[in-house]
């Protein structure tokens, strides 16, 4: 049996991970050609530096990140940076627990909270993304990303109770 060199080690990973890369920049930008287009210019990024310090094991979350950070840039660049959880596709997901109606006051409640808790959330439970990886993706520590998530659903619920009884 040969041992995989590192090359091949990071080429899988990228093709392993690469329909739940677009589906992260899906989610972020609403747009499916983009997002392929956003993931394809995060691999090339990621394959034109020098790769041979980087750990193998890290790459899945290193192209998370430089996904995460052009999706960013794009949302700087237009104005209407809103997406609406029942405007993206679920195809992956095994069930979609949201009706239209949960998901309208969904939205209209994460839009309510400050972006850094509703992104915790979002990549929580819609990326389905650890409180591991969601810190190294924003470059904070685990307990900031726990904090936030904690903080932003205690917003969230309270804005969702509201908005159902009303």
């Amino acid at each position: 049996m040969f041992k995989k060199n590192k090359h091949d080690i990071i080429s899988e990973t990228i093709e392993k991970n690469l329909n739940y890369y677009v589906r992260f920049a899906y989610y972020r930008i609403g747009n499916r050609e983009e997002a392929e287009d956003l993931v394809y210019d995060a691999i090339l990024k990621f394959l034109e530096r020098d790769t041979s310090n980087i750990n193998p094991d890290s790459v899945r979350l290193y192209l998370f990140r430089i996904i995460y950070n052009l999706c960013v840039d794009r949302k700087r660049s237009v104005k209407n940076d809103t997406i609406l959880i029942d405007n993206v596709e679920m195809e992956d997901r095994e069930e979609n627990i949201l009706d239209l109606e949960d998901a309208d006051r969904i939205n209209e409640c994460l839009e309510k909270l400050p972006l850094r808790e509703s992104e915790v959330i979002w990549m929580n439970v819609i990326d389905n993304l650890s409180f591991v990886d969601i810190s190294t993706i924003l470059s904070i520590s685990q307990s900031t990303a726990k904090s936030r998530y904690k903080s932003g659903m205690e917003k969230l619920r309270k804005l969702f109770s509201n908005k159902k009884m009303s």
